[in-house]
Formats: structure tokens, C-alpha cells, sequence
């Protein structure tokens, strides 16, 4: 079909021949169908392909979300078979079954179905994603947490209530029982299929609970027996190659799940000790997951412009502001994959290093033999290198490092823990860095948030209150013709009424102004309206043009963005 269906559009005039062979070549490189490779260069949209499609076969599209399929159609035809053509059976009707499937010029696939099944086939058409997506969610052996209660005798695992008299070899019989380890497997696959970024596995004096992120919000989502705390936390740590036996300090270690069709995926383990056991946090790190598109970010173009001008500057330092889980390492790993060309030498020192980078030296802190980001930024002034990026910068050591390398004709990234951008510039002062010294260096600052977005399946619009707009920051005159939006609650969803995230950027780069006002000892709220005066848009500005956008609502705003003083 690839070879026709290339013809087909580029005959329509929906791609140039010049995309198709880019897209010939990228199906080449990284397998897979001429479609997907056509959708993942962005030189199609999904829905625009399977509408093409059905048009040009004569046959109906269907949005495989909206359909719920009965568990004994899927049984009609085996998951081999569904993965084997990439379709799957979704309605059966008399002597006739319909199969939605993302090729429908296949008729080996068609003739396989017939066969197997003894009905005639009705073809429809929809996305490869969509039918890979229904082809993980009806075929998965799906495994619920009461089912595997069912098979645990609470009498059969028991811990001792003596914190130090556990013995080693029981927590390792116990962690290894079946229901165990069914339970921890349970708790990570279902992590990976909820889109969570973090685990908490967290013990109680009377309760033992765990608790997903999603979307940057918890959620709690089962209370396992607490008799088996000592059991599955031990699990865990035998999985990341911990040490069972000491329970007293904190541990960080990692494990590795293979999902099948090459898929890895990471979950970066921290135990700490506290009052009633340890708690597990479990980091998900999907490396398919990393956007590293800026322009798919959330920028405005005109301050993606400013940013993609300061990371491009020769010299000089580029700070990425912001809380824990804000972003920042997707937002500096997406300039350091711009940047990253085979005529310069890139160098990161990471603590940690969360995704590997091709052609990217990365390097891991080791605090307790030395190795921390004074030490690193030392080692790679003398290793020739054009860019380097700083995972944090703490202390005055750092800093001054990191503030000399960007005078002495090297690009500097790094990020620091302040709440806005012009804030930044005080902290650093704060930390011994002389103005002079900061104005020489920074080319830029970014603050960043990450708010949820409001669910596309099931969005309505909102009647807020006009005050609760103004208290916002909205101008009256735009109140009347804005439109707010909140999410119902659907199946997409999981009734939240949000799915997935949008940054939030505060871009200020450093304009001769704010450097006069730096050098005369201006206060952050000074350099703060003086940045607005030049066009810098706060936090909160890009919040209130998400929810013009549509993007978000007034509640994830609220949430995530404080309010500019005037």
C-alpha cells in the first residue's frame, strides 16, 4: 500500500513529492507504515489521513474512542492476527463482521479474517495509532488488583511487628510470593497505562496506601493490606538492586521493564525511611515520551523566537527557573537536541541523568566521592567544549564556574529553583555573584508551570463569574467575547475532566534596560515591570492566553500562577 498510497496523496496535492521521499526515508530508517512515518514528520495530521483514506476506498471512517466493543466480537479473531494487519473486529451483525483497520487495500488481511472467522467482512477505516491503542486495551490480559487479593491468604505472610527483628531471609520468601509480586508488577503496568509520571508507595501507622500523579495531580488508587508493606516494599527494592536489609537510610536505585516491540521504560526508585517504614517514590521515565519538538512545547511564536535567539548565541548563560516536576530538564533537553550537531562538543553534568542523549556527553553526579557540579564544570572547561549544561545551580562555586565559562566564549545552560524570572537575578546576587558579573553573562531567563489541559472529548463551556476574570488579570473589554471551558468528565479522561499538560513559559531575555536596573540594585518587582514594559509576558499572562486558547481552565491557572502586582 505504501508505494500507492504515496501516490495518491502527492496526485491529490496533499503532500509534495519532496515530503514523500523525506517520509520514504524516515519509513526506511525506522520501519513501521509510510502513514505513521508521513503523521510523525507532522506532514499530515492523523485524522486528515484516515478521512483520505476513507474517501478513496469508499469506505466509512470511525473513531475507534467513541466505541465501546463487546468482549466476545474481540474473541472472534486472535490478537496474533490483529497485530499480525494492524486491524481489529469491533461489531458483528448476522453472517457479517466489521473490522477497523488502518490499510484497507489489504485484502490478504481481509481474506485472513474470513478465513478464521467464516463471516463476510465489512471494512472500515481509522487511525494506526487508534487501532494499536484498542489493540493494548481489548487484548491486554487484563489483571485487577482484587484479582490478585483473591489468590493472597493474609495469614500466609506475616512480618513481624518488631521493626528491627525482621529477618532478611522471610522479607526476601515474602517478597518473592506470588500475590507480591503480582501486586508490584500490577501497580508499575498500570502506572505505565494511566500516563503517570510518579509512584508513591507510602505506609501509615493503620494504612498502607499507593498513589499515582498523574497530569501533575495525585491520585490515590489502591490500599494493598498493610501486613504486606514489609513484603512489597522489599520487592521493590530487590528489583532495583537495593539493599533489603538496610532500612535505617535513605536508597535511590532503578529498574528497568522491557515492554515488548523494543519498548523500555525506566522508573528511577527513592526510598526513605520514615516514621512507620519506608516509602517508595517511583520516578517513570518513557524516553518515548520526551518531547523534544520546541515548537510543540507550548511557546508563543514570538517568545520561542527570543528563546531559540538566546540558546543560539555563541556565549553567554541560558537559566530555566521553576519548581520540581515543572519541566525544566524536557525544556533543556529540547535546546541541547536543537543544538546538538556533530561540529560542536555538548557536555551535561546531571544529578540525575534521566534520559540518555545521543551524541551528548552526560555525565552523573556523585556527591559522596567528589563529583558534584563545581567538580564537573571544572573537568569540562578543559575538555574542549562548546555547550555545556549544568543540571542546577546550588551554591556560589557553581555559579561562578558556570558565570566564567559563559564570559569565556561558552554556552551555559543550567536551571536554579526561583519562583519567576526576574527573581532569579536576586538569588543569584544573594548567592556572591557580583551584578556586573551577571549582566555580562545571562543572555536569558525562562520561568516555566506546567498546567493540566482540559479534556478535548468532554469540554463545556464555563460561566465564570466577571469579577473572578478581573481578579484574574482579564481586561473588561475582552470579557465579553471570551468563552472559558471545563472538562465534564469522560472515559479519556478517567473523569477528571483533564488529559495531558501545557507549559506555561515567563521569557525574559536580557535586555539593556533590565541590565542598567540589575547594576543600579533594582528590586525583583522592578525588573519585573520593566520586562513587562518591554514585552515580557509573566506566568500568569501565558495562563490567561491558554484559557483564551481554549487550552486549559481558570482552576489550572489559579493553581499553578500567582497573580502580578500592578
Amino acid at each position: 500500500m505504501a508505494g500507492r498510497l504515496g501516490e495518491l496523496l502527492v496526485r491529490e496535492n496533499v503532500i509534495s513529492v519532496a515530503q514523500l521521499k523525506k517520509a520514504q526515508e524516515e519509513q526506511r530508517k525506522s520501519g513501521g507504515r509510510l502513514g505513521s512515518s508521513l503523521v510523525k514528520l507532522g506532514m499530515i495530521e492523523e485524522s486528515e489521513l484516515t478521512s483520505f483514506l476513507s474517501k478513496q476506498y469508499g469506505v466509512p471512517a470511525i473513531n475507534l474512542s467513541d466505541i465501546e466493543i463487546d468482549k466476545d466480537v474481540i474473541a472472534l479473531v486472535p490478537k496474533e492476527v490483529a497485530e499480525k494487519h494492524n486491524l481489529i473486529p469491533i461489531n458483528r451483525s448476522g453472517s457479517t463482521i466489521s473490522v477497523a483497520m488502518s490499510d484497507p487495500s489489504n485484502i490478504f488481511a481481509v481474506d485472513d479474517i474470513k478465513f478464521i472467522t467464516g463471516y463476510n467482512v465489512e471494512v472500515m477505516v481509522a487511525s494506526e495509532q487508534a487501532v494499536k491503542e484498542a489493540i493494548e486495551r481489548y487484548y491486554s490480559a487484563k489483571i485487577s488488583y482484587e484479582e490478585v487479593m483473591e489468590g493472597f491468604n493474609e495469614e500466609e505472610i506475616g512480618i513481624s511487628e518488631e521493626e528491627e527483628d525482621v529477618d532478611i531471609n522471610d522479607l526476601e520468601k515474602s517478597s518473592a510470593e506470588a500475590p507480591v509480586v503480582k501486586l508490584v508488577n500490577l501497580i508499575l503496568i498500570d502506572a505505565i497505562k494511566k500516563g503517570a509520571s510518579d509512584i508513591h508507595i507510602e505506609p501509615y501507622e493503620k494504612e498502607f496506601r499507593v498513589r499515582y500523579r498523574i497530569d501533575g495531580v495525585l491520585y490515590e488508587v489502591m490500599k494493598p493490606p498493610l501486613k504486606l508493606k514489609n513484603a512489597i516494599i522489599s520487592r521493590v527494592k530487590i528489583m532495583s538492586e537495593l539493599d533489603i536489609a538496610e532500612r535505617r537510610l535513605p536508597q535511590d536505585g532503578r529498574i528497568k521493564l522491557k515492554l515488548g516491540k523494543g519498548r523500555e521504560m525506566d522508573f528511577r526508585v527513592s526510598v526513605l525511611p520514615t516514621l512507620f517504614g519506608e516509602k517508595v517514590v517511583m520516578r517513570l521515565l518513557d524516553k518515548s515520551n520526551l518531547q523534544l519538538d520546541m515548537t510543540k512545547l507550548g511557546f508563543e511564536p514570538e517568545v520561542l523566537k527570543w528563546f531559540k535567539d538566546a540558546i543560539k548565541s555563541p556565549y553567554g548563560m541560558v537559566l530555566v527557573t521553576g519548581p520540581t516536576g515543572s519541566g525544566k530538564t524536557t525544556t533543556l533537553y529540547s535546546a541541547l537536541s536543537e543544538l546538538n550537531q556533530t561540529t560542536v562538543n555538548v557536555s551535561t553534568a546531571e544529578d540525575p541523568v534521566e534520559y540518555n542523549l545521543k551524541g551528548i556527553n552526560q555525565v552523573q553526579m556523585h556527591d559522596e566521592i567528589g563529583l558534584n557540579f563545581a567538580a564537573a564544570l571544572r573537568a569540562f572547561l578543559r575538555q574542549d567544549p562548546n555547550i555545556i549544561m549544568v543540571g542546577e545551580i546550588r551554591d556560589f562555586e557553581t555559579a561562578e564556574i558556570a558565570v566564567k565559562a559563559a564570559l569565556t566564549g561558552h554556552l551555559v545552560l543550567s536551571t536554579l529553583h526561583t519562583n519567576d524570572a526576574p527573581s532569579t537575578v536576586s538569588r543569584l546576587l544573594n548567592m556572591g555573584v557580583e551584578p556586573f558579573l551577571v549582566t555580562a553573562s545571562v543572555n536569558m531567563i525562562l520561568a516555566q508551570r506546567l498546567a493540566r489541559r482540559v479534556c478535548q472529548d468532554c469540554k463545556q463551556p464555563l460561566k465564570v463569574p466577571e469579577q473572578s476574570l478581573l481578579d484574574l488579570g482579564f481586561k473588561p473589554e475582552e470579557i465579553p467575547g471570551l468563552t472559558c471551558y471545563k472538562g465534564a468528565g469522560c472515559r479519556t479522561c478517567a473523569d477528571t475532566g483533564y488529559k495531558g499538560r501545557v507549559a506555561l513559559y515567563e521569557v525574559m531575555p536580557f535586555w539593556e534596560p533590565l541590565k542598567e536596573l540589575v547594576l543600579n540594585g533594582a528590586s525583583a518587582a522592578e525588573l519585573k515591570m520593566e520586562a513587562i514594559k518591554h514585552g515580557m509576558r509573566s506566568l500568569r499572562m501565558s495562563g490567561l492566553q491558554k484559557i483564551r486558547e481554549g487550552v486549559t481552565t481558570v482552576d489550572e491557572v489559579v493553581r499553578v500562577t500567582a497573580k502580578d502586582l500592578a
